[in-house]
């Protein structure tokens, strides 16, 4: 038995011995392909020339969370831009510190320039890919000049496509057309070049021109370099930049880059069970609201009915699509006892209860801040006989909440207790007024759990601290609360944008932020005709834009005319016809778009504070950021995240890649990623 366990013992060893001796060929063969591969920064350089199209890129870059360094060519203390600004050496292995370069141009340095020169021996050295921002159709890009099939001038209204190697490419996610705004007949908006393609240039979006075709976004091959050739202006709020900014970014980094983005949509529909005062157009203001001259006392109310209810849930089972009701129980209670005490409207809307996410708007809805004197159109902050601002108390702050959220769950309704939208984002500070929160409100907001109350966007666009918990900035939707007929909402859409040479209230000409219709609005047709389309662009735009933030409208919105669904129709239908379907609508809760404002602040602080390291080599990509703090990273199908032992899938689908907020896993110290191939 001894015998047999010495044999075993010095077995074992001979293959341990012959297994090491296989091993260090291949471990050595390994070690030198990496000796020499290259390490490439996460990072993209811009040569800016001051122009909208590289500022266009730029926000991309920013807005998505992708790190850049700008060079301004009009700065004369900018750096050069020579073999030394654009990689070096680090632990013995080549660097280069740009993934990507946008440029203003082919060529803005000038022809022969040295930097220009450094720039294309850095390109073709490292693989580097460059984007010109906005060219002419040349041969110099890989387009023949466009008196050869092509087209030079304006391009409002013209309807490009996706090639089918867009589609293979950068632009999969893209249903295929590319249709360029057209706003103001009588005011060009876009101006560019179509180009056919010469050798080397393969044309990824194209437009019609005579009986063929040309191109106005193509990658061009030559020279060993790659340049994706854009040749129309365009910024950074133009849908038709928009469509193609997220396939721009992806072809610029090989789709491996840090940072990522959704396209998403939630609306919180306020006021649910309560009434909604309505607007009157001859005294052209609210009866019932403190300002309302001539209108004092209750007025008309508009309040949604139980058909209104069924209606909503049909037409989100139809859209795919879920509301978020924003419900003041309280009001509801309210309104039964004072009409018989029945309410059918609350019975449907809480039948069908899982059909919707819902979050507390408080019992009544009353004002949480100061205590209003009305007395004086602006209102005031009431004082004491000190001459100190008289506040609502912590303890009715927090009743408001707690009964409303007591409420819902003993009807079986599903709710959060961290999510809160105050009545008129109240409690928070309202500016002239009320410059400072309701001193009370953090409290009561700890006292019920609360982590995520809702502001207005308008107003405060930025997330910030609320005690213990954040905002949630929200977009207010020009469709008003007061407003439950197409009719009411032209009219009061006139009053705000006529001038008052028109009958308006001439706000519209006082306001630097506003601007006035050229004539009036017709009462009947208006609404769907002018006004739909305007709030359906400026919703896409929110959603094009990588932009979580919620919108809100009010229940009465919902009633009578339901004049909110024309709206809602175009953004959703509209988004379906313009993406394919691997990239859908992220209609998201409240709690959700709170998370992601946090972290993508604390990205944007460690970037701006240089707390972040990323790199790739090879099919390997390594990724360092302060500890506690997830790092957004976008990567090709196929990708997988390194675990302690073995590897698992990367991320989730979204646009034809993988992307994800990710943290080192355990005993790691960064996150470390294998790509496919």
């Amino acid at each position: 038995m001894v015998h047999r366990n010495r044999m075993n013992r010095r077995a074992a060893a001979c293959l341990a011995a012959a297994l090491v001796t296989l091993a260090v060929p291949a471990a050595t063969a390994r070690a030198a392909e990496e000796a020499v591969t290259p390490r490439i920064d996460l990072k993209v350089l811009v040569v800016d020339d001051g122009g909208s199209s590289v500022e266009a890129i730029t926000a991309e870059l920013r807005d998505t969370g992708v790190p850049y360094t700008r060079v301004e060519l009009a700065d004369d203390s900018r750096p050069v831009i020579d073999a030394a600004f654009l990689s070096d050496t680090v632990d013995g292995r080549p660097r280069a510190k740009y993934q990507g370069v946008v440029l203003p141009n082919e060529d803005p340095f000038g022809a022969g320039s040295a930097e220009m020169t450094a720039l294309a021996a850095y390109e073709r050295a490292f693989g580097i890919r460059q984007i010109d921002a906005y060219t002419w159709a040349h041969p110099g890009v890989g387009l023949d000049y466009t008196d050869n099939g092509g087209y030079a001038g304006t391009l409002d209204g013209t309807e490009a496509a996706v090639t089918d190697a867009g589609k293979a490419g950068p632009f999969g996610y893209l249903g295929g057309q590319v249709a360029f705004e057209d706003n103001a007949v009588l005011i060009p908006e876009s101006y560019g070049f179509l180009g056919r393609p010469r050798t080397g240039y393969t044309s990824l979006v194209d437009a019609p021109v005579g009986t063929g075709r040309a191109s106005l976004v193509g990658e061009y091959v030559h020279d060993g370099r790659t340049e994706l050739v854009v040749t129309f202006g365009y910024n950074q709020y133009q849908r038709q930049f928009r469509l193609l900014a997220r396939g721009m970014v992806e072809w610029l980094t090989q789709g491996v880059h840090l940072g990522q983005s959704r396209n998403y949509f939630a609306v919180h529909v306020d006021d649910v069970f309560a009434p909604d005062a309505r607007w009157n157009p001859e005294l052209n203001c609210t009866p019932g609201d403190y300002d309302c001259a001539g209108g004092e006392g209750e007025g008309s109310t508009i309040r949604m009915t139980a058909a209104d209810a069924a209606y909503a849930a049909q037409w989100q089972q139809t859209k795919g699509f879920t509301l978020d009701m924003v419900y003041n129980a309280g009001a509801g209670e309210e309104w039964k006892a004072e009409n018989g005490g029945t309410d059918a409207f609350t019975d449907r809307l809480v039948a069908d209860r899982a059909r919707y996410r819902w979050i507390n708007h408080t019992y009544t809805h009353p004002f949480l801040g100061c205590v209003q004197d009305t007395s004086t159109v602006p209102w005031t902050c009431a004082v004491n006989a000190q001459g100190a601002t008289q506040w609502m108390s912590r303890s009715e702050i927090s009743a408001q909440i707690r009964d409303n959220h007591n409420w819902a769950v003993g009807k079986g309704i599903s709710v959060d207790r961290s999510e809160l939208v105050t009545g008129e984002h109240s409690g928070l500070k309202t500016l002239p007024q009320q410059p400072q929160d309701n001193p009370n409100l953090a409290g009561a907001l700890a006292d019920n759990g609360v982590k995520w109350i809702a502001s207005d966007n308008s107003r405060e666009p930025q997330q910030r601290p609320v005690g213990n918990a954040d905002t949630v900035p929200r977009h207010p939707m020009n469709v008003y609360y007061n407003t439950g007929r197409r009719t009411e909402m032209a009219d009061e859409y006139n009053w705000i944008y006529t001038s008052a040479a028109d009958g308006g209230s001439g706000i519209c000409e006082s306001n630097p932020a506003s601007t006035c219709l050229p004539e009036p609005l017709d009462t009947e047709t208006g609404y769907l005709s002018y006004i739909v389309p305007q709030e359906t662009g400026i919703a896409l735009r929110h959603v094009l834009g990588n932009d979580p933030r919620p919108h809100y409208v009010h229940q009465s919105n919902l009633a009578e005319d339901r004049i909110l669904y024309p709206v809602l129709d175009g953004v959703i239908d509209t988004y379906r016809t313009l993406f394919a379907a691997n990239t859908p609508l992220v209609n998201q809760r409240q709690r959700d778009t709170g998370v992601e404002l946090g972290r993508r602040a604390a990205w944007d602080r460690a970037l701006a504070d240089g707390r972040v390291t990323a790199y790739r080599i090879g099919t390997t990509v390594t990724v360092k950021a302060p500890a506690g703090m997830p790092a957004p990273v976008t990567a090709p199908e196929g990708t997988r995240k390194q675990l302690l032992l073995g590897t698992t899938a990367y991320g989730s689908a979204y646009a034809g890649t993988r992307s994800a907020w990710t943290s080192p896993e355990l005993l790691q110290s960064a996150v470390t990623l294998r790509l496919p191939g």
